[in-house]
């Protein structure tokens, strides 16, 4: 089955009533370029931009109604990205639109967590680059006891926030400070071996980028699985992955080597040679190892073996169980 993904990429610079921002807009079209196709070119998300200063003015009513359209009548996997200001109010934080003014900033963060929490998408994945964003998904009104900071989302809803509900977001020069840790995280930063990305891989890599004085992102989460939100070039091909048991019957066996591996031998045995060089590849994704020091060239030479680290044990795991 074929799922299909949309997305939409809301960046606000300029304000009726608000001072104007410099990188929001900038942030929102490097989203939407890198959100749009995966690292070999493949179809990601269908991205919608929605900029301001743009071809709309981003209003409450506008804003609004593209919401409507992003979650309606949908069953596959959505995506919703803005960058701009974001104010707390008495009701929960709030997204400023163009027209906002400061008794009437624009619209509630609980308002799409609730078109999220109610459409029929497979997973929603909400990114917001704003002020006090940490407050989307928390229960409005229900203050004392520490309920203020739960979250209520429904399975397959996670919001990605650039900041806690108390904290302001920061702009560096032309980009929001959360959303280039983003987009670091989407172009490769946050995969794993087999090059896919996940939500829960950009929190881990943009919390271990801020420092205990920067602004603190937030994660809230209800999935059953961890698609991804964008494949790049893996460590590792599932197709090598799939060899593992070729040369590991089981996780803790020793495979050994000797200089017919080694193609600038007197030695070398072509077969031989190749398998080095998948143990290569191997040795660099981080699922496999010398029993004894760390270079190929050397456990060849002296006749050593080599071993699946636990994550090559892992990913053996999953080809056994078919899951690769």
């Amino acid at each position: 089955m074929t799922i299909s993904k949309r997305a939409l990429i809301v960046g606000i610079n300029g304000y009726d009533h608000f001072h104007p921002l410099s990188g929001c807009v900038p942030d929102a079209e490097e989203m939407a370029k890198v959100l749009s196709r995966n690292s070999d070119e493949s179809i990601n998300f269908e991205c919608r931009l929605v900029t301001s200063p743009g071809l709309d003015r981003v209003t409450k009513a506008f804003l609004r109604q593209k919401w409507r359209e992003l979650f309606q009548h949908f069953r596959d996997d959505l995506l919703f990205y803005f960058s701009g200001h974001g104010t707390p109010t008495e009701i929960g934080g709030c997204i400023v639109t163009q027209d906002g003014e400061p008794d009437d900033p624009g619209l509630p963060m609980a308002e799409v967590v609730d078109m999220a929490n109610n459409s029929s998408a497979r997973n929603v994945l909400l990114i917001l680059d704003c002020c006090f964003s940490g407050g989307a998904g928390n229960p409005v009104g229900l203050q004392g006891g520490g309920l203020e900071n739960r979250a209520l989302l429904r399975e397959g809803v996670t919001v990605l926030a650039a900041s806690r509900p108390t904290e302001l977001s920061l702009e560096i020069g032309y980009h929001g400070v959360f959303t280039d840790l983003v987009l670091a995280a989407l172009r490769g930063g946050a995969a794993d071996v087999r090059g896919r990305v996940s939500a829960a891989s950009i929190y881990a890599f943009v919390e271990s980028a801020l420092g205990a004085w920067s602004q603190r992102p937030l994660y809230k989460s209800y999935a059953a699985h961890l698609g991804p939100v964008r494949i790049c070039e893996p460590k590792v091909q599932d197709s090598l992955i799939r060899e593992l048991p070729k040369y590991f019957s089981c996780p803790d066996r020793q495979y050994p080597l000797d200089m017919s591996y080694e193609e600038t031998s007197d030695s070398a045995d072509p077969k031989h040679v190749e398998i080095f060089k998948k143990f290569k590849r191997l040795q660099i994704g981080g699922l496999l190892r010398p029993v004894a020091g760390d270079d190929l060239f050397w456990t060849a030479n002296k006749g050593g073996s080599v071993v699946l680290t636990g994550l090559g044990q892992f990913y053996l795991q999953l080809v056994n169980d078919g899951r690769i």
